[in-house]
């Protein structure tokens, strides 16, 4: 009987632990958050752009408008090697050029006579946006679509005819091919071009020329998943270059209703987002593997090399943006094998780099964490699960954890990630490695967000410490890597 009482008496105490532990309540979350969509994005990563028009058979990077269709004749063309090659990447997704400035587009469009019909692909039956987003789906990648609101081609641009001609082009692709996880609009707009054979220069006031706020609408209505780029957002911008180079601070939070897409000489706040921005709006970060956007011949030589794209994957997705990486096809219709040898390449050097967690499972202890409850504690960032955190108390901005291997390791990189859902708060933070019996710091930075990757001098430790050493809010960390 003793023992029954004794064993009720532990049970009563661990059901009131376990009542103690439900009472502490999460963290607050500091607005602006990302929404689903948003998120879901954000975990794709890296993905694919396709530069394919007339540009790439008359050694273009901007076309004219006046280019014939029937120049347009990749006798070759496989998107099934694109996809597959894209896929085998690692990338995610693929955003096909539909229409580039030269407003040529590569599918059959009844506003538009300056189209794939046109040409002899297919003796004029070809659909390269069905096309592609066939094979999309049928290798499990999404598909997303480039629209530029520039057209030097159309007659009526610069006039209030081309909106209504733009935005049924945008309703046409969407309620064909859709939904797209993304849609892009360019920042180029206006200057000269074809225009139907004027052959003038014509400027338009972007700021209200196109009536964003009701092509938006639009398309929210038609597509409400898709996620919108352009340098003002909605719900991502750009990053403010062509190099592949995030902010080393980037906040996903910016003022967008400053902004609209072609504001001259916002690249600085483009690149590093705003730390009291209103709105949550992350960066996209967009480079091609190749000096152009179009492919061209004289280019092959000239293909990133696999370091050099791992340099642009550290500072992009390793700077808290994702990667939008252009691989343009030849003019037989293929990615060229220059290219593909690259992205072999590269891929093989991400899975080497990252194979071998070293923190995975490790004991994980940190000097402060929320009411002592375990749903907050250290342990929490080396389970694995990406939905548990370690945070602090509302009124505690600092904060250190310890992550302690069984045996001395090589170290080169840390990642660490915030738990975004709640806000992004991290406003500063270090690096330490246990040396000599003593701290030694190795690295320091501002922004963590999505994701932070940080490249270390190789060293052997037996422990590394992260501090958190300002923040907006109580600082939530899900997760922390070392390789």
């Amino acid at each position: 009987m003793k023992t029954v009482k004794s064993l009720s008496k532990i049970l009563l105490l661990a059901i009131t632990a376990i009542a103690c532990q439900k009472q502490i309540a999460p963290p607050q979350a500091i607005v602006p958050v990302p929404n689903d969509c948003q998120l879901a994005w954000q975990d794709l990563e890296i993905y694919a752009f396709i530069h394919f028009t007339t540009n790439t058979f008359t050694d273009k990077e901007w076309g004219y408008g006046d280019e014939d269709p029937f120049i347009f004749n990749p006798v070759e063309i496989n998107v099934e090697q694109w996809v597959a090659t894209i896929k085998e990447a690692g990338l995610k997704a693929i955003i096909l050029t539909a229409k580039h400035h030269d407003g040529f587009c590569l599918w059959p469009s009844k506003f538009t006579e300056h189209d794939i019909s046109k040409s002899p692909y297919k003796e004029g039956e070809g659909d390269l946006v069905k096309e592609v987003s066939e094979a999309c789906r049928k290798q499990g990648l999404l598909f997303g679509i480039y629209l530029s609101p520039w057209d030097r081609n159309f007659a009526g641009y610069g006039k209030p005819e081309y909106i209504d001609y733009y935005r049924n082009q945008l309703k046409e692709l969407i309620t064909a091919y859709g939904p797209f996880f993304e849609i892009w609009f360019d920042g180029a707009n206006g200057g000269d071009g074809y225009y139907g054979g004027a052959r003038e220069m014509r400027k338009i006031d972007g700021k209200i020329y196109y009536d964003w706020e009701n092509t938006i609408k639009m398309v929210r209505e038609l597509n409400p998943e898709a996620i919108l780029f352009s340098d003002a957002g909605p719900d991502i911008r750009w990053c403010g270059n062509e190099r592949g180079i995030a902010g080393e601070t980037n906040w996903n939070t910016i003022n967008k209703d400053t902004l609209y897409a072609g504001k001259p000489n916002i690249e600085k706040l483009l690149n590093e987002g705003a730390e009291d921005g209103n709105s949550w709006v992350p960066a996209e970060v967009d480079v091609s593997i190749r000096p152009g956007w179009f492919y061209h011949a004289k280019q092959d030589s000239m293909v990133r090399s696999a370091e050099n794209l791992f340099k642009i994957y550290l500072e992009s997705v390793g700077r808290g943006a994702n990667l939008l990486l252009n691989l343009p096809p030849d003019k037989r219709g293929l990615i060229h094998e220059n290219d593909v040898k690259v992205l072999k390449e590269w891929r093989a050097l991400i899975d080497k780099t990252f194979s071998n967690n070293h923190a995975a499972g490790m004991k994980a202890t940190a000097d402060t964490y929320r009411g002592k409850s375990k749903l907050y504690a250290a342990s929490n960032v080396t389970d694995g699960n990406k939905e548990t955190f370690w945070t602090t108390d509302d009124d505690v901005k600092k904060g250190s954890i310890i992550i302690e291997f069984q045996t001395l390791q090589m170290v080169k990189y840390i990642v660490i990630q915030e738990y975004i859902k709640l806000g992004q708060r991290v406003k500063a933070f270090d690096v330490e490695v246990w040396k000599d019996d003593a701290w030694e710091k190795i690295v320091a930075g501002t922004t963590i967000g999505h994701k932070r990757i940080l490249p270390l001098k190789a060293l052997e430790t037996s422990k590394i410490r992260l501090n958190i050493t300002d923040s907006k809010a109580c600082p939530i960390i899900s997760n922390i890597e070392i390789y």
